[in-house]
């Protein structure tokens, strides 16, 4: 079975500033390693659709969408909050990136694909069901996962997230949703100073203190990870593949390297290959030193290749 590989050239022109970390040199520097690796060459490349309206008002009020829709501007910056930047192709870019999550889910739940990856931004994970945060505009892996529902019948759907920071904005959206696990490890305190005291059997939020490494991510994950994923039995396995806990990333102070990437991403594909038919989709999160970033996403990939 092939791994598909979505993105879209409006996903490099969205820019929050020069200096902004989240900057679009960052998927250049995946595809240059990819590339590098002979990795790119065997993957399923496809282009990134527009998500359609009714993808968003899944996850997203109404009126925060159009909202977007009237603030994105034809020139310049505006501000969408202290982080979150957008330029004139910032809509289209954000309306791409959800759009790859959704055609990921559609891929992998037609047997066109089994797993799929999302080279995708703006990031998705902070952003709220009525306003922007922490870079994020649409919350890609939510919209995946409600469309994964709604369109494909899928009774039990598992979003993993091992970015850096927590994915407050996936907690908000499926906080009353128990056919949605979110599994999360991420350092705290730190931005966004939420999720440590979440008690849910679905929502299983495990923080990491600062200088944490890849011996206590490994343990995390097994921990509390795993059991719940096994009592879950995910039909469909989505991840928010964030790579800012790289120890070489310039955001955050946990130290795993990818090696652990792809450790994490062999237990995913494990657990996937058990419930859910080896069905994975993963989206792009955080991650912002670029050669750090360049070679975890590659051995990321490598394991969804089994290459």
């Amino acid at each position: 079975m092939t791994t598909a590989f979505l993105t879209h050239p409006a996903c490099s022109l969205h820019c929050m500033g020069d200096h902004h970390p989240e900057s679009p040199q960052r998927l250049a520097a995946i595809k240059d390693r990819l590339i590098a690796s002979g990795l790119d060459g065997l993957l399923r490349h496809h282009e990134a659709p527009l998500v359609n309206r009714e993808a968003l008002v899944r996850v997203h009020d109404k009126d925060y969408i159009d909202n977007i829709e009237a603030k994105a501007p034809r020139e310049g910056l505006i501000k969408l909050d202290p982080d979150t930047s957008m330029n004139r192709h910032s809509l289209e870019a954000a309306r791409r990136a959800a759009g790859a999550a959704v055609y990921g889910v559609d891929l992998v739940m037609t047997g066109k694909a089994q797993k799929a990856f999302c080279a995708v931004r703006p990031p998705g994970h902070h952003a709220l069901s009525n306003r922007s945060m922490g870079f994020c505009i649409f919350n890609n892996v939510a919209v995946a996962a409600a469309h994964a529902r709604a369109a494909y019948g899928i009774k039990r759907a598992a979003i993993l997230d091992f970015d850096v920071h927590h994915g407050n904005g996936t907690e908000e959206i499926f906080a009353d949703e128990p056919n949605v696990m979110l599994c999360s490890t991420f350092q705290h305190p730190f931005y966004p100073y939420q999720g440590a005291d979440t008690v849910s059997d679905h929502i299983i939020n495990t923080p990491l203190p600062a200088n944490s490494g890849g011996e206590e991510f490994r343990a995390a994950v097994t921990r509390d990870w795993i059991p719940n994923l096994k009592r879950f039995q995910p039909e469909l396995i989505l991840i928010s593949a964030g790579f800012d806990a790289h120890k070489e990333d310039p955001l955050a102070y946990l130290r795993l390297t990818e090696n652990d990437y792809r450790w994490v991403t062999a237990e995913i594909v494990n657990l996937a290959n058990e419930f859910a038919k080896g069905r994975i989709v993963s989206t792009l999160e955080g991650g912002y030193n670029l050669d750090a970033l360049g070679r975890s996403v590659t051995e990321h990939i490598r394991v969804l290749l089994d290459a």
